[in-house]
């Protein structure tokens, strides 16, 4: 007979698309994660930028690393929530009586973060290129910023599932 642990990257597969469907159906994460950095670009680029003396023409080349840093970590929030509410619904004590990994149900919670930060930074970004953004940095450098935010996002991930696990109430 097969063990659990033969099976860990499809099971934390399926959790990942189990919480990436709860991310789709929910419009409140959606506003938060891409559609709140993006306008708080647009209000500093476009309301407060002259205010702000920065030596460039560009200022959406000075908020965009702020704004991507911020879109994660609401992101990350929504793990420490959904982690807390399927805690709450009892929804880990149905899958520790399937048999699948102990640890997907986290893992899916942890690639989901991964992927839907991944998607709103892409979404910004996007939307900084429209507004003017432009970097001198090559692929490689991009590649490194890819890189740092994906663990920077990793980390708070986890710091996130510590405290969805531990919570006693949503507040």
């Amino acid at each position: 007979m097969e063990t659990t642990q033969n099976y860990f990257f499809s099971d934390t597969a399926v959790m990942l698309g189990r919480s990436m469907r709860h991310i789709f159906r929910s419009m409140d994460t959606i506003i938060t994660v891409t559609i709140t950095p993006i306008a708080m670009m647009l209000l500093f680029v476009y309301v407060l930028g002259g205010a702000i003396q920065t030596g460039t023409d560009n200022y959406v080349n000075d908020i965009l690393p702020g704004v991507l840093l911020m879109a994660i970590a609401s992101g990350v929030a929504y793990t420490s929530y959904r982690l807390f509410m399927d805690k709450q619904r009892g929804i880990f004590e149905r899958f520790h009586s399937m048999p699948i990994a102990r640890s997907a149900p986290l893992w899916g919670h942890v690639m989901t973060s991964l992927v839907s930060n991944a998607i709103s930074i892409v979404v910004i970004i996007l939307v900084a290129l429209i507004m003017g953004f432009r970097s001198p940095a090559g692929v490689l450098s991009w590649f490194a910023v890819a890189g740092i935010l994906a663990l920077f996002t990793l980390a708070l991930t986890w710091l996130a599932v510590i405290a969805g696990l531990s919570a006693k109430s949503v507040d």
